[in-house]
């Protein structure tokens, strides 16, 4: 889960015997890429109970499948190169994306990462995200204009390593409509794309009222920068004026993320912050694991700070 402090890549301070991460610290992952870009802001995650994640081709909900798929990775412009008709993504093995490597039994351990955060459509021509997520034009070398919002950054038959995408399902940012950075508070981005998105539907939103104390939640998103993840088994632990407080299985990566009612199947809100992703045995890094009842919760910005700055034509 994501720490409640913003930090740039994904957070890591080495102790002598113990390693947490921190979320002011930075990790191999950022090293890697600063020849390129500079990342942006990672906020830590955690798992709570069981780790529900799953991958698109384990996942028998048609409708849980057809929210994925409006599910958007947000991933630098650097990371990307267009041959044609198809776009290259760069990624990097999960496995020794940190420090120190990840545990032999971590799961996804396997896989490549590339997004540094998550998003989801709203609108035919509009993503909604973290607002740390995507910076004003010209305020970073991560800014509006080298962030591509990209479909299909997932797997969907077994084995399969999406390392690139038809070209078609990248989108630039065209401009940012609306941006609120509270640090214990509100945390969205409104984007504008440079065109309407085809072959995706705007996901349904939550119109009025607000999610209630266990609530059931479903998150999906790009994990520590992984391929799509499905994660179910979470309920609303708090309720604040602009968030809510819940037990997601969340990671860096996550930020941006559309967090789903179980029930009705529309948008709660937005992952946002939440609570450290991994400990060290001094050897390796594996998931931090906390009870359903404990730890600090994952934030999430109620979508209700949005609609506001959302086109009139949203789907209702």
């Amino acid at each position: 889960m994501r720490s409640s402090n913003l930090k740039l890549g994904f957070g890591l301070t080495t102790l002598i015997f113990t390693v947490i991460i921190s979320a002011c610290g930075e990790t191999d992952t950022k090293k890697q890429h600063d020849k390129k870009v500079n990342l942006k802001d990672y906020i830590p995650k955690v798992i709570y109970g069981e780790d529900d994640r799953i991958d698109l081709y384990q996942e028998q909900n048609i409708a849980l499948l057809n929210m994925a798929d409006s599910t958007v990775a947000l991933i630098s412009a650097f990371d990307l190169q267009q041959k044609g008709n198809v776009t290259n993504i760069t990624t990097i093995p999960y496995a020794n994306s940190y420090s120190l490597p990840l545990c032999q039994n971590e799961r996804f351990r396997e896989q490549e990462i590339a997004p540094f955060c998550s998003g989801f459509l709203v609108a035919p021509n509009v993503i909604v995200t973290a607002g740390h997520c995507v910076q004003t034009q010209g305020s970073t070398n991560s800014d509006c204009s080298t962030t591509r919002f990209v479909f299909g950054f997932n797997i969907a038959t077994a084995g399969y390593r999406p390392t690139s995408v038809p070209s078609s399902e990248v989108y630039k940012c065209k401009q940012i409509i609306k941006q609120v950075i509270v640090s214990n508070g509100a945390d969205f981005s409104v984007v504008e794309l440079d065109r309407d998105v085809t072959n995706h539907s705007p996901l349904r939103l939550r119109r009025s009222g607000t999610a209630q104390i266990n609530d059931e939640l479903v998150v999906i998103g790009h994990p520590s920068g992984l391929p799509t993840k499905i994660a179910g088994g979470a309920k609303v632990r708090e309720l604040f004026t602009d968030f809510i407080s819940a037990s997601l299985d969340t990671y860096g990566g996550n930020s941006g993320s559309a967090v789903f009612n179980s029930l009705t199947g529309e948008v709660e809100g937005i992952l946002v912050r939440g609570e450290e992703d991994f400990v060290s045995n001094g050897t390796c890094m594996s998931s931090k694991k906390c009870a359903q009842d404990s730890c600090r919760g994952e934030d999430v910005t109620k979508i209700s700070n949005v609609l506001p700055y959302l086109p009139m034509t949203t789907t209702p």
